[in-house]
């Protein structure tokens, strides 16, 4: 199911992509996404959903970051895209939509022409998730993973957001272990086990490393109105090594 899935996902991401396009809004995006997902036999696992901390459910199923917006950004909201935006497309579905299991996928792009220092920004954010990937083993641990993105992204001269972690998937939309894109010796440390799947998502911003949220209580953008990138797969790690679940 997650191999079949996650196939699935990645291809309806690279779909939604290629159409963020110039005078494309929001909410169509966010059409694209349910209307593909649908057609695939899921369901889509952000619509809808509502964690603990949340005042209200997440009304679409893709998250549309734009710009200096950095994760969860309402597709809802009556924003069209223009020539140069960066647009950071957060995914995720249960597949079958009965009894299925979860995967979760996330890239940035550019709309139209990407001019070199946005461009710089989803290089160095997609290096990182490369670099976590690699990190990823049976028996190591989360910390190497989170080294491994914070010093891809340090490297860059960029910044890694604190506040924010990858997880675990499969079973449900976020599980145990976080997964954090820095480290820091008071965190929570875990092994990594044969047949963990975990979705890797740095968050990188070009300024510095604090977030806000929006009166939405979902859109998270930089404190400093930077601008942001997010690129996430779902992995399995196995004796046999890592399998990127949501390859594109």
């Amino acid at each position: 199911m997650l191999r079949e899935g996650g196939e699935k996902l990645g291809r309806i991401l690279a779909e939604c992509a290629a159409a963020a396009q110039p005078g494309v809004t929001l909410r169509e995006l966010d059409a694209l996404a349910q209307q593909r997902i649908r057609a695939e036999g899921g369901e889509p696992s952000f619509l809808g959903y509502r964690p603990s901390r949340a005042d209200t459910a997440f009304p679409g199923a893709l998250c549309i970051s734009v710009n200096d917006e950095v994760v969860h950004g309402v597709p809802t909201r009556p924003i069209t895209l223009a020539a140069g935006d960066l647009v950071g497309l957060d995914i995720g579905m249960r597949w079958p939509k009965d009894g299925g299991l979860y995967t979760d996928t996330a890239m940035t792009v550019c709309v139209g022409a990407c001019a070199k220092p946005a461009q710089r920004l989803l290089d160095a954010t997609q290096r990182a998730l490369d670099a976590g990937i690699a990190a990823a083993a049976v028996g190591s641990r989360i910390s190497d993973i989170a080294r491994a993105i914070q010093a891809v992204v340090e490297a860059a001269r960029y910044s890694v957001v604190r506040d924010l972690v990858g997880h675990g998937v499969g079973n449900a939309v976020h599980e145990e272990p976080q997964v954090p894109n820095f480290w820091d010796a008071r965190q929570v440390d875990t092994e990594i086990l044969d047949g963990h799947v975990l979705a890797l998502e740095p968050m990188v911003t070009a300024g510095g490393w604090r977030v806000i949220s929006d009166p939405d209580h979902w859109t998270i953008r930089t404190h400093d109105h930077s601008l942001a990138a997010h690129f996430e797969h779902t992995i399995l790690v196995t004796k046999d090594g890592v399998e990127i679940l949501t390859k594109r």
